[in-house]
């Protein structure tokens, strides 16, 4: 016969064994939300590095090829740390960079007095065959108006692998209360990514006053005949019909020449 006491040690003993049974179910469901959640957060990393390494949360790219402000921005790749030429022009020279291209003669001339660099490095590629059967990639007529070439890609992103610096940029007056200056029509210019010394083979002829920061090299002006088929180049607008994009007739530079007058 079971006594009071036993029954009461009895009944103490299966309360504490069930305690002891919610406790230990208690701690395995902490355990698997834990380990569902350390699960969770390593998914998330990974996602979070993998869009890291990829460039997705890079401030730097822009889907676009080129600058969006507008700009006459380049966007080349980095570049290959190719040596720019050595200097072989006559500094206080003139020289024309002619372009035969699929849409007409376009020719401009060039001060080496005032950017000496610049007309030594597009006179270095031209003399190599560097912008033949290239094509100018893109016409803007939306806040500048401009056609932009010197790209063998044909993307916006292409360049000679190395880098020139910028020159003459305080030719075109003081900048207003924008920081703008006008690049008059007939103007060539360096285009760039956005940063300091950043040209390399890429240009655009101004059909159009464009107001824009000064920070493009203005090292060429267009003469009289070239002005007419830049004009009409610019006048049937781009592929899309947008404000900026591929010219709708194919600008393709057969032959850059560059020679001293």
């Amino acid at each position: 016969m079971v006594t009071s006491d036993q029954r009461r040690r009895q009944l103490a003993r299966e309360k504490y064994e069930r305690q002891q049974k919610r406790r230990a179910e208690a701690r395995k469901k902490s355990r698997q939300r834990a380990a569902v959640v350390g699960a969770v957060a390593a998914v998330v990393i990974a996602t979070l590095v993998g869009l890291i390494v990829g460039g997705v949360f890079d401030k730097d790219k822009d889907p676009k090829d080129t600058a969006a402000d507008p700009s006459a921005s380049a966007t080349p790749p980095e570049p290959k740390q190719s040596p720019s030429p050595e200097m072989a022009i006559d500094q206080k020279g003139k020289y024309t960079f002619a372009l035969k291209t699929g849409a007409g003669d376009i020719s401009f001339a060039m001060d080496a007095a005032k950017t000496p660099q610049t007309v030594n490095s597009f006179k270095s590629l031209a003399d190599k065959g560097y912008f033949d059967n290239t094509k100018c990639h893109r016409l803007t007529s939306g806040g500048i108006f401009v056609l932009q070439c010197g790209d063998p890609e044909g993307t916006g992103r292409g360049g000679p692998g190395y880098t020139i610096p910028d020159e003459n940029l305080d030719s075109l007056g003081k900048p207003n209360e924008q920081g703008q200056v006008v690049y008059p029509a007939g103007t060539v210019a360096m285009a760039n990514t956005g940063q300091p010394g950043s040209g390399g083979s890429q240009f655009f002829l101004v059909y159009k006053d464009s107001p824009l920061t000064p920070t493009y090299t203005p090292f060429g002006r267009i003469d009289a005949a070239g002005m007419k088929v830049l004009e009409e180049i610019a006048k049937a607008g781009t592929v899309d019909g947008g404000q900026d994009g591929a010219p709708k007739n194919e600008v393709k530079i057969e032959k850059g020449t560059v020679t001293q007058n």
